[in-house]
């Protein structure tokens, strides 16, 4: 079972293998492959630092607790229709996804993510909706 927090939801949709460091790539590949691979490893949905947080580089301003964050990851649970502390499966995920998600709510919800300007969001979410599931990264 992973902990994850709202807006890692959609980041792990548009994930193509860049990060913040190293060790942060290394940590969410290997937790994106296992989702991508087991569907139906458990989500802990939790308010706050996560598993993908732990490796964020202690270099610069530790992000993972701003405020604005916090604000991106429940409109995020909202959007999705899910709530801190559920504990449901990334297939479920999935279907949230495809039940509440177009690939356009990522220029609201996300306006001012540093990643949303490569458009792999919007393209993973185009691929749950296409029944692909996540990407392999390469």
């Amino acid at each position: 079972m992973y902990r994850l927090r709202g807006h890692h939801l959609f980041c792990l949709l548009g994930y193509r293998g860049m990060g913040y460091s190293e060790e942060y790539v290394k940590n969410m590949t290997r937790l994106h492959e296992n989702l991508r691979k087991n569907p139906t490893t458990l989500i802990h949905l939790v308010n706050g630092p996560d598993h993908l947080c732990e490796k964020y580089p202690s270099t610069g301003q530790y992000h993972c607790e701003d405020k604005h964050i916090y604000e991106r990851d429940a409109a995020i649970l909202e959007k999705m229709g899910l709530k801190i502390w559920q504990i449901l499966s990334w297939e479920e995920i999935e279907s949230h996804i495809r039940k509440f998600v177009v690939p356009a709510d990522i220029q609201t919800i996300c306006e001012t993510c540093s990643w949303r300007s490569y458009g792999v969001c919007e393209e993973g979410i185009q691929e749950i909706h296409d029944g692909k599931g996540l990407r392999e990264v390469k």
